[in-house]
């Protein structure tokens, strides 16, 4: 039995600019910018949130499938996928298109200036759930426009239980298209920022949120998530990271622990420690896919969290 991640795949090609942008534009021309940046440092990246998903669940055992778009350029990308033993039985490549691509310049201040082209993305509802067989649970994460709500349909016609994760993809709908998506949601996943968002435009809190889903999952950084379900709020805390290096792809991993532990119908305060414990993992690497813990390696760095918790908890009740 498979879980379906229909999102985005890209190819993320970052560039480190040694010097600080602010010393490069001059504020009386900002009306007129043509700058260059040098970048003697550059690497790519696989990326988008479905490959980014998808591999933190393979990571875990999990049995992904990808449902994706993907263009003429994508042949290095389903190598690394085939590498790792994630099926690509779904992902459609669509002729005269790139993959989609985001290019991104840092500078020292860890400000940055990005460039992103959708490429393929925007095909995603090429892509059908009604051709994947076996299918027990699903994450509707950022993708084209139209092949969210086709997806998301799909999946609620079908019966089969989705999170939905907009993500980036959130300005693209309106208050009342972000609500049928929820109505049609088993689960819902954003980032502190993400509720806000999703508070305003639906003039739902997050307690009104949480009644129209299963679980309302908020994660806040290094604050920790909080996980709203069954009438209560489940506070869980930060898993300690061995090293902060880059927090790419930190929230599709925090997601691939999540439904991992739905998928195998853990209680929540189980399924958000091993998010946690996933987000805490990938940070420590660059990039969104260059982490390769073992399953062992997770177990215990997930049971170390935990009995660091309890002694912590024990601490302050003393």
């Amino acid at each position: 039995m498979h879980t379906l991640i229909c999102g985005s795949l890209a190819f993320d090609t970052i560039m480190v600019f040694q010097d600080k942008f602010k010393n490069h534009i001059l504020p009386d021309k900002i009306h007129a910018l043509s700058v260059a940046f040098y970048v003697p440092e550059m690497r790519r990246e696989f990326g988008g949130t479905a490959g980014n998903i998808a591999y933190n669940l393979q990571l875990l055992d999990g049995n992904p499938l990808i449902m994706a778009t993907a263009g003429e350029d994508f042949g290095t990308y389903t190598q690394w996928l085939n590498t790792n033993k994630i099926n690509t039985a779904h992902i459609k490549i669509i002729p005269n298109s790139f993959t989609a691509q985001a290019f991104i310049t840092t500078d020292t201040d860890d400000n940055q200036i990005t460039a992103f082209h959708p490429g393929a993305m925007i095909e995603s509802h090429q892509n059908s759930v009604k051709d994947a067989k076996d299918i027990t649970l699903a994450v509707i994460a950022p993708d084209g426009r139209d092949g969210m709500f086709q997806h998301a349909r799909e999946c609620h016609e079908a019966g089969i239980p989705f999170l939905f994760d907009p993500g980036q993809g959130l300005p693209m709908f309106n208050g009342e298209e972000l609500l049928q998506f929820i109505e049609m949601a088993d689960y819902l996943a954003v980032n502190d920022y993400e509720s806000q968002i999703i508070q305003d435009k639906t003039g739902l809190s997050l307690e009104q949120l949480a009644l129209k889903v299963k679980a309302l999952v908020v994660t806040l950084g290094g604050q920790g998530s909080q996980i709203y379900a069954d009438g209560q709020r489940f506070d869980i805390p930060c898993v300690v990271a061995d090293k902060i290096v880059d927090p790419t792809g930190c929230g599709d991993a925090y997601r691939a622990g999540l439904l991992y532990g739905i998928a195998k119908g853990w209680d929540w305060p189980t399924c958000g420690r091993l998010a946690s414990t996933m987000g805490a993992i990938k940070i420590a690497y660059r990039g969104g896919q260059n982490h390769a813990p073992t399953r062992a390696d997770i177990e215990a760095i997930y049971t170390q969290a935990l009995v660091n918790e309890t002694a912590t908890a024990e601490g302050l009740a003393n």
